[in-house]
């Protein structure tokens, strides 16, 4: 499981934009305007990618309701959107805010009728939403059990077991502190929470995960630590199949990487390693599996991700959407990216958050940086 290798494949610049090399989009009021650049976006032969809506101003992530509505989290915005498409044409036509002033609201999750936010040390519930979108309720706090530390912004999802994952960030670069670096689920009953448990150790920052369509195992994303170097250590793909792994922070990472600092007497053979050694510093957010029927066969179960791009690195990676290819025992085969171009040299112009698969099978992609949510089809 080598380091990221930009693999060789058919692909092809994508010119969406006919006549124009960019859209100007604002991200909210008093915010820096962005361009966006369909045309330097590459993918593989034969898929499209278009803007679904430039106004979700630091979209990060993404949940569908019951009805169809779209729901975005931000993060400096303190935002929670509702993005509707009301007459079906596959494009955003209304973005409405449902909640602001929050901290940090970056994961939402759906189940029931009922929208959960989460923000920092709280998870919120919106009652009913989809049918309160022009009034929307005030929140019904469901918890405020976590820590106000560094990594405090929360990916959240409902797993096929009913119970809410909320991660349990480091609150640090490295550091070896107990009840951090986890992630936890949580039963929710009427308004409370009835039962916490720990899931998985060792899991420095997941700001992203999901369940295997088929064996329902938790699949997860982890950011490795900084300031190692360009190359070291690597970030992870990860599978919990159960409770109790140990993943290797703060002592080991990537499966092969002995922490200078935490990790003396320490072997990595003693921690779970991950299914794939991804980019060093690529910052893996959001990833899926692919479940729908629009994309050719051989991308159905696979494993797209959202590599939200380095900060602290000489020569700057990520800042694409990637994919690792498995095979029939869930073993990496490949990685690989799907889509980049956000990235000109040393210069961004958007950064990939989240990505989802709609009920049509096309997937969405989420930009915080941009401001926007961008579609990707297959066309042949």
């Amino acid at each position: 499981m080598g380091l990221f290798k930009h693999l060789a494949s058919p692909r092809r610049q994508i010119a969406i934009i006919t006549g124009a090399l960019a859209l100007t989009l604002a991200t909210g009021a008093g915010a820096e305007s962005r361009e966006i650049h369909l045309d330097k976006l590459r993918l593989p032969d034969g898929f499209k990618i278009e803007v679904y809506s430039r106004d979700v101003p630091n979209a990060r992530h993404m949940v569908r309701g019951d009805k169809g509505t779209l729901f975005v989290g931000s993060m400096r915005e303190g935002k929670v959107y509702a993005v509707l498409d009301k007459d079906g044409d596959q494009k955003a036509d209304e973005v409405k805010v449902i909640a602001e002033d929050l901290k940090l609201p970056t994961g939402v999750a759906f189940k029931d009728g009922d929208l959960y936010v989460s923000a920092v040390t709280s998870i919120l519930r919106f009652d009913d939403i989809e049918s309160r979108l022009d009034n929307p309720p005030q929140p019904v706090t469901i918890t405020e059990q976590f820590p106000d530390k560094h990594h405090g912004w929360k990916y959240i999802a409902f797993g096929p077991d009913g119970w809410l994952y909320v991660p349990i960030g480091a609150p640090c670069n490295i550091c070896d502190e107990p009840d951090y670096a986890n992630i936890q689920r949580l039963k929710i009953e009427g308004d409370k929470v009835v039962a916490t448990e720990t899931w998985a150790e060792g899991v420095r920052n997941t700001v992203g995960f999901t369940w295997h369509p088929q064996t329902k195992n938790l699949w997860f994303t982890d950011n490795g630590r900084d300031l190692l170097g360009d190359d070291t250590p690597p970030c992870e793909l990860n599978t919990a199949p159960v409770a109790g792994k140990h993943f290797g922070y703060p002592y080991c990472h990537g499966g092969d990487v002995i922490d200078p600092e935490f990790g003396e007497g320490k072997q990595c053979s003693a921690y779970a390693p991950p299914v794939q050694q991804l980019g060093p510093h690529v910052a893996p957010l959001g990833v899926k599996f692919y479940t729908g029927s629009q994309f050719p066969a051989t991308y159905k179960n696979q494993v797209f991700i959202a590599e939200h791009g380095s900060w602290n690195r000489s020569k700057k990676i990520g800042y694409r959407v990637s994919m690792v290819t498995l095979n029939d025992k869930g073993e990496a085969t490949a990685y690989q990216p799907f889509i980049d171009g956000w990235l000109q040299g040393e210069e961004n112009w958007g950064r990939p958050v989240d990505v989802l698969v709609m009920p049509d099978g096309a997937m969405l992609v989420s930009d915080d940086y941009a401001g926007a949510i961008y579609r990707v089809t297959y066309e042949g």
